[in-house]
Parts: structure tokens; sequence; C-alpha cells
């Protein structure tokens, strides 16, 4: 009993979750609060997906499914993974599930007690816990300064013979960095010559503006080591649908399986329906997802050109994502500059150090937000960073 309270007592709240809490907290006192902090597309799903999952709940599409998930979904999952990501999979390599339920189904798996898993610093809040959950030992991995990418000998440093696996994140989030073939083809090389298992969460893949996507998964030597974790979430505004899903092989796909059995059984049954119709009505989803991304591209060229001008701050134009993580010489750390725009700005923002060490004097700042909101939060951010 007591290893499991101390399990639990080593994993803390999400930090973009307690900044949004108070935040929420201030605005419902009255408090004029806009909200940079949440990772979460402020579009609402496309109609014919909604009209679909309404569809599937008057016929009666409401009971449980297949753990794996319903056929036409999966294989319609496979054909997207085969035409876009080069990833050579049939329907009998799916699970859906939720994409972050994937990822700690992943880990939980195939990571023994004790066993290493290596990850890039910046990463993804709930990679940490996930670990800790599962009683892995995080090696962290950081990024380089001068251009957010994963070197060689450091990476090389960092696997040890305890090293089981490794986790990426590409486009990446905090950072809106994607891996370029160059640095996927060294993390594999090393990944073969260590025999580690790679988890690859690629939920932004499509949200990208420069450059090109790549699932490390295509690269030779990669299929039998990969797990590539996927979802509607961002693409498809569909956040709260809770649908996503992972693609590996049988083999790897097996274990996971039987957590998915024996914990949330399966994915909920009419939003896999309309999960099927989003992959499915391609011209409408297309449609809707471009309108999105020319929002995204609008607000991306607001925000890095009022942050160029705010006294201390820098930041580099995101290659993808909706996320900027830009950089602060001001003196305070990044939890004290998150609460102080809080505060005096009526900002909410989300501490770097939430992402980890190498994010100790940056925030994260989602333009998943109004362009007229966008414009409010960096005037009243240069104002507040003027006063200090």
């Amino acid at each position: 009993m007591e290893e499991h309270v101390k399990r639990m007592l080593d994993v803390s709240f999400s930090a973009t979750m307690r900044i949004s809490k108070l935040a929420k907290e201030m605005k419902d006192g009255g408090e004029d609060i806009i909200s940079l902090a949440i990772g979460e597309p402020d579009f609402d799903t496309p109609d014919f997906i909604i009209e679909a999952a309404y569809e599937a709940m008057k016929e009666g599409f409401t009971h449980y499914t297949p753990p794996k998930g319903i056929a036409e979904l999966r294989e319609a999952i496979a054909e997207k993974s085969r035409k876009e990501n080069d990833l050579d999979f049939s329907s009998e390599n799916i699970l859906v599930t939720p994409t972050k339920h994937a990822i700690f189904m992943s880990v939980l798996a195939h990571l023994d007690d004790g066993a290493e898993v290596i990850l890039p610093d910046p990463a993804w809040v709930s990679y940490e816990p996930i670990v800790k959950f599962a009683d892995g030992i995080l090696r962290r991995v950081p990024v380089r300064e001068e251009d957010a990418r994963l070197g060689q000998e450091e990476l090389q440093e960092a696997i040890t013979s305890r090293a089981d696996m490794m986790i990426l994140n590409s486009p990446c989030n905090p950072t809106g960095k994607m891996m370029n073939k160059e640095e996927l083809k060294m993390v594999r090389d090393l990944a073969v010559d260590n025999d580690l298992l790679v988890v690859t969460d690629e939920v932004y893949e499509k949200l990208v503006f420069e450059g090109e996507h790549v699932s490390i998964a295509s690269l030779d030597g990669m299929r039998e080591r990969t797990i590539t974790v996927n979802g509607f979430s961002k693409a498809y505004a569909m956040t709260g649908w809770r649908i996503g899903w992972l693609a590996c092989t049988k083999e790897l796909l097996e274990n996971i399986a039987k957590i998915q059995t024996h914990s949330v059984t399966c994915a909920t049954s009419f939003g896999q329906k309309a999960a099927y119709v989003a992959l499915n009505e391609k011209e409408k989803s297309e449609k809707a997802f471009e309108h999105m991304m020319d929002r995204y591209r609008e607000r991306r060229e607001i925000v890095i050109k009022r942050l160029k001008e705010i006294d201390g701050f820098e930041c580099d134009k995101p290659e993808s994502t909706f996320y900027t993580f830009p950089s602060f010489d001001h003196d305070k750390d990044c939890m004290e500059m998150s609460m102080y725009l809080l505060r005096e700005a009526k900002v909410a923002t989300t501490p770097g150090s939430a992402f980890g060490d190498r994010g100790k004097k940056h925030l994260r700042l989602s333009f998943a937000n109004s362009k007229e909101n966008i414009q409010e939060a960096m005037d009243r951010i240069e104002r507040a960073v003027e006063k200090l």
C-alpha cells in the first residue's frame, strides 16, 4: 500500500491545468481573463461530424464495440496511415482509443519496473507522470539551444544498458518544432543499435506551416520497434470526443489490447462512427481544416511580431502546432512570470518548466484563440512587462 501511495505522491497535476483552473476561477469571479494556456482548438467540431454521431445514436449505436474499435474505422485509419504516413499497416495493426490513453497503455504494456525512458526536453507535460505510473525512470535529453534539435552525442550519452524506450513528439508541444529526416535517421540508428522501443506521439501531424512531417515508423528498421500514436483532437477540433488511435505490429499490440479490455473496454461507440465520417468525408474535412489553418497562420504572425516588440522576449517562428515557446530575460522564473502576467495582465500562459528543465526561462503561448483576443492579450503582456 505504501508503495502505491508513494507512486501517486511523486506525480503532480499538470501545470497547464493548474494555471487554467486559476484563470477560470478569476474569470468566474468577474475578472476579464484571456487564456493563451490551453492546448485546444477554439473551433467547434464541424457540423457533418456532429451529425454523424447523432445519426449513430438515433440508430441505436450506443453499445459496446470490439475493444480494438469498429472495423470500418480501423480500416480507414490503416488506409490513412498507408497513404499519408507510408506505414505498412492493416486494420489488424490499429487500436482505437483516446490519444493520451494510447500513450499510457503503450508505456505501461512495454516498460519493466526500473527501466529507463529517453525523452527530449522540453516535452509535453504528461509523458513524465505516465512513465512514473509504470515505475519507469525518465532520462531527459535537452535539445540544443540554437535550433531546438536533438544532438547525437547528448542522446547517445543518455542511453544506458537500462534504457528500454524512447518517447518522441513531432510536431512538438510546446516548441512547435518538427524533427527533420536527418534527425529522425539519427534517432533510428541509435534505437536500432540499442534495441529501444519508440513511442511516437504525432497528434499534431497535420498542423504544419513549413516543412514536412515524417513518421519515424516509416524509416527502414523502425516498423517492428515503433508505436505510432495519433488522434482526431487537434486536426478535427474533436478534443472532447476522446477518440484517437495507435498503430504498431500485432506483437506489440497484443499487451496493449489487454489493458484496453480491462480498463476502458472500448472507445465511445458513436464517437467512432463520427471519426470514421471525419476520415471518409475527405473533401468536407479538408475544407474545415484549411479554414482552421488559415486562422492559425494569421494568429501565428501576430504573436511572433508582437513578441519581438516586447522587451526581453525572444521567439522563433513555430513550424507547426498552435504554440509559441518564447524565452524571456527578466528577473523572474517562468512560474513567477506566468503568475505575474495572470495577475497583472489578466492573461493566462503556461510556465515553460512544466515541460522540463530546458523550459525554465520560457512560457508557452497558445494561439488557439481569436485574433482579437490575441491582439488584446499581447497588448496587455507588453504593458505588464514594461512595469518590470
